[in-house]
Order: C-alpha cells, then sequence, then structure tokens
C-alpha cells in the first residue's frame, strides 16, 4: 500500500509550520516521538534553506509512505524547487571534534540531515532542485 500527497507552498519561513503539519499528515500513529523529531529536523533544514538561498518564489513537498507486505513502512519526502542549482550533499561534513567557535559557519544541519534520514538524494534535473530524504519508520 502506499499514499502519496503533495503541497506547492510559498517558499518562506512563515510556511514552515503548514509544512510541518503536511508532514505530520502523513505519519502513521506508531512513529515515537524521537523519529517524529528526526524526520521534522530535516524537512525543516531543507525548507529553511530553500526559502533562504534558493531564490524560488515556491516549493514543492511531494511525499510517499508506502507500507511493505511485512508491515513495514518506509517514508519519502520530495523537495522540488527552481532555485539557482545547489547540491548541498557537495559541502563536507562539519569537523566536529572543533570547537563552536572554530568550525566554518553552516553544514550542520545537512549534516544531521544524512544522519537521521536512511537516505538523502539530490539531483537538478528539468530545471529544478529535487532532493529527496527517505526514513524507514514502524
Amino acid at each position: 500500500m502506499s499514499e502519496s500527497k503533495e503541497l506547492e507552498i510559498k517558499a518562506s519561513d512563515e510556511s514552515m509550520q503548514t509544512v510541518n503539519a503536511f508532514i505530520h499528515s502523513v505519519l502513521p500513529a506508531c512513529c515515537d516521538e524521537m523519529l517524529i523529531n528526526q524526520i521534522d529536523l530535516a524537512v525543516e533544514e531543507i525548507f529553511v534553506n530553500i526559502a533562504h538561498y534558493s531564490g524560488s518564489e515556491t516549493a514543492m513537498i511531494c511525499t510517499n509512505y508506502h507500507i511493505s507486505g511485512d508491515g513495514s513502512g518506509t517514508l519519502t519526502v520530495t523537495f522540488k524547487d527552481s532555485g539557482k542549482p545547489f547540491n548541498p550533499l557537495d559541502r563536507d561534513d562539519p569537523d566536529l571534534t572543533l570547537s563552536a567557535e572554530e568550525r566554518r559557519i553552516g553544514g550542520l544541519g545537512i549534516f544531521l540531515t544524512k544522519k537521521f534520514m536512511d537516505s538523502v538524494e539530490y539531483e537538478f534535473a528539468d530545471g529544478k532542485n529535487i532532493l529527496k530524504i527517505t526514513k524507514k519508520i514502524c
């Protein structure tokens, strides 16, 4: 069984609450608080980066929740924007051995996204940035 939903929304900080509500609307009841927090962090990191840096007026967010025959589920969230091409996965991970004052600014959010999600993929196709995150749930 699969369930898919799409949301096209203004790429701005003011839209973040609506984005979170949209993502939560597809999460099954079996998700625990830690899992929801990890998904929330990843979604916020990606959406805020689109809102602040892409130059795109809107973002398209597509969700797909798939339940396998064994009852396990996978959530995939795909973000699309028509802003300038940018692959956040090309950045080096921050050096966590350095103090916060010594570290380069930026990169911690996408680093955590990569750690919390099972997969993070990027492509630029048809004039759009497409970033897909996937997480096994339940």
